[in-house]
């Protein structure tokens, strides 16, 4: 209801999605809205309010029915990976338990920095009718409740107790998830008779506003310190990291390392920064990398690390580098760019790369680009072998094989947890820039189907000619599917490459490798399980509306997987795997587990002192 003072009353629901709508993005000279939506699943915390004001912009806000809210926050980081995190999804979910699942979906998208907006529902801020269904009570502080879990794994977070507050809060909420340093999850508690509250707003608060994600200038004494360190190389390397990505700087990082000369090597956020046949390009690095990059990494004495984090997975557990080796790290965020006495770059990665190319008058030796490169072409040599058909027992990186050959070099390829992340990172050859997510972050089981289906709504938005190829564990499978159905209502085609190695069997490597006995990992080591059989996955499929098969090999995969192509619904293709002889047995470096001290195991005993063994090699550091 409009007012004659310049304010129009409307409930604390309505006045957010209202201002949500009216926010806008330009991209490449178009406008569109920065949120693109939302997947929700309503109960009695969001329905009658937040409900009722979703139905009012259900065509400029459309609203994806979940089936489980963790893979509603799991689409959502889906959807912004595919828009280089320029826009995003929010998630709706009840008091209680509902909010309470979105909790690991809020910690995905807080390792991998990806915006997210979660409007939950919480307690009456009244407390009238105090505890509530599905209420949490602390006795000795009232205020704190389920909501106050997301603290950790949001980068910002409210609870909305006065219709006013969303004046302050929504913009400040939107900056960070638009800020390329602090770019993480919003999380805004509802309380549900706040939500139906009226307030007059200012009508200049919903007025359309554009937005743009910021570039910050480098520092020109960092920029200085960067180009003596870096004149200082005899043996430089360049790691590339997801934010080269985000910032839309994948051409100057390709410019800047023709121009000098310097070996790249691709972090798991960071891979299909460059093409798989770009001479500059040694491979991926760390403990899922190539024995190409992990060779030059190991003696690089100056590595420029853009737009990277620097995890363990990327650093080896800070092995994979000499220890005397002088970091130079270009990160728009303070916290990253001064990890392990780096020489910090402060800035956007598409200026700081121009900035420090224009002031850097050097050339890497030639011997040591050859070395690079002969390293390289021994792995390219070792992946070929490795993905052949028919060299060993069906293996993951047999289908990874097949579908590399077989799909457009546009569509999308996504990972997460268990094998298949490491076996995609290492051999995946990339065909087109920015079509890889491999989701190593969190390392989160689930998110194969759910993350794929989340892209997949972004990528109909961009390139809807494409596909959407996810590569999914039984394991993974089992724990989280359903929106598999999700995309079949949705009508947003996945292609699910569901191999089946009969349980957990990358941490049934890892127990094995660390000396431990094949225990409650795969079907057929868990005591609890008398008679174990496997799942009719292709049945499964089907009844959500999936196209499915099973094949035998990855020959028969090759075929299905053309079929797949040509179909105009999601299709799952089931193969089974080998659980032991299936693996890539090269370009791992170390990395920190815990093993036990003490032990009655001879074979436990001997597995610590040969994994301690690596340790001296550690990088020390802050």
């Amino acid at each position: 209801m409009t007012t004659t003072d310049g304010t129009i009353r409307l409930t604390t629901a309505q006045a957010i999605i209202r201002w949500l709508a009216n926010q806008f993005i330009e991209i490449d000279g178009q406008k569109m809205r920065v949120c693109g939506g939302g997947f929700g699943i309503f109960g009695h915390g969001n329905v009658t309010c937040l409900g009722e004001a979703l139905y009012g912009v259900r065509e400029e806000l459309p609203l994806y029915r979940g089936q489980n809210e963790t893979s509603m926050g799991f689409a959502a980081s889906g959807y912004a990976k595919q828009w280089l995190r320029q826009r995003f999804m929010f998630c709706t979910a009840s008091a209680g338990p509902g909010t309470a699942n979105l909790l690991t979906a809020a910690g995905l998208a807080h390792a991998n920095r990806l915006p997210m907006l979660m409007l939950c529902g919480d307690t009456f801020i009244t407390r009238l009718p105090d505890p509530v269904l599905q209420q949490m009570e602390n006795y000795n502080d009232p205020t704190f409740g389920v909501n106050d879990a997301f603290k950790p794994c949001s980068r910002f977070w409210d609870r909305i107790c006065h219709p006013a507050q969303i004046i302050q809060s929504l913009p400040a909420a939107l900056a960070t998830m638009l800020d390329p340093a602090d770019c993480g999850p919003a999380f805004i508690g509802l309380p549900q008779d706040v939500q139906g509250w009226t307030y007059d707003y200012p009508e200049v608060f919903f007025q359309k506003k554009v937005h743009r994600i910021r570039r910050q200038t480098p520092d020109q004494v960092e920029i200085a310190d960067a180009v003596a360190a870096l004149k200082s190389a005899r043996r430089p390397m360049i790691i590339a990291g997801g934010g080269v990505q985000y910032s839309r700087a994948v051409k100057e990082l390709t410019a800047f390392a023709e121009k000098h000369q310097i070996p790249v090597v691709e972090t798991i956020a960071g891979r299909a920064n460059m093409l798989a046949t770009h001479r500059l390009n040694i491979g991926p690095v760390g403990v899922t990398g190539s024995d190409s990059a992990n060779a030059i990494a190991e003696q690089a004495d100056v590595i420029l690390a853009v737009g990277t984090r620097l995890q363990d997975f990327t650093t080896g557990s800070w092995t994979a580098f000499a220890r005397d080796a002088q970091i130079v790290s270009v990160n728009a965020a303070r916290h990253d760019a001064g990890k392990h006495m780096s020489l910090p770059v402060v800035g956007d990665a598409k200026l700081s790369l121009t900035a420090l190319s224009d002031a850097l008058d050097y050339t890497a030796p030639e011997d040591w680009v050859s070395f690079a490169r002969e390293e390289r072409g021994k792995w390219d040599a070792y992946v070929a072998e490795n993905v052949k058909p028919g060299n060993r027992p069906n293996s993951y990186a047999q289908a990874i094989g097949v579908v590399n050959d077989l799909c457009d070099p546009r569509d999308r390829v996504v990972a997460a947890a268990g094998g298949l992340p490491a076996e995609v990172t290492a051999n995946w050859r990339t065909l087109e820039i920015g079509t890889v997510d491999v989701e190593f972050g969190f390392s989160c089981m689930g998110y194969e189907i759910a993350g794929a289906w989340g892209a997949r709504i972004a990528q109909a938005e961009r390139e809807p000619e494409q596909d959407t190829i996810t590569f999914c564990g039984d394991g993974s499978y089992m724990m989280l599917n359903s929106d598999l159905y999700s995309s079949v209502l949705s009508r947003k085609k996945l292609i699910v490459l569901l191999l089946d190695n009969g349980g957990f069997a990358v941490i049934n490597k890892l127990q094995n490798n660390t000396g431990n006995e094949s225990f409650n990992n795969l079907l057929e080591d868990c005591p609890t399980i008398p008679e174990p059989f496997g799942v009719d996955f292709v049945a499964h499929a089907a009844s959500m509306g999936a196209a499915a098969e099973k094949v035998a090999n990855p020959a028969e995969l090759a075929v299905a997987f053309k079929r797949a192509k040509a179909s105009d619904r999601s299709y799952v293709i089931v193969m089974d795997v080998d659980a032991y002889e299936g693996w890539t047995t090269e370009g791992h470096a170390w990395w920190e587990v815990g093993t036990p001290h003490v032990t009655e195991s001879d074979r436990v005993r001997a597995a610590h002192e040969d994994w301690e063994s690596d340790r001296s090699k550690q990088r020390r550091g802050v």
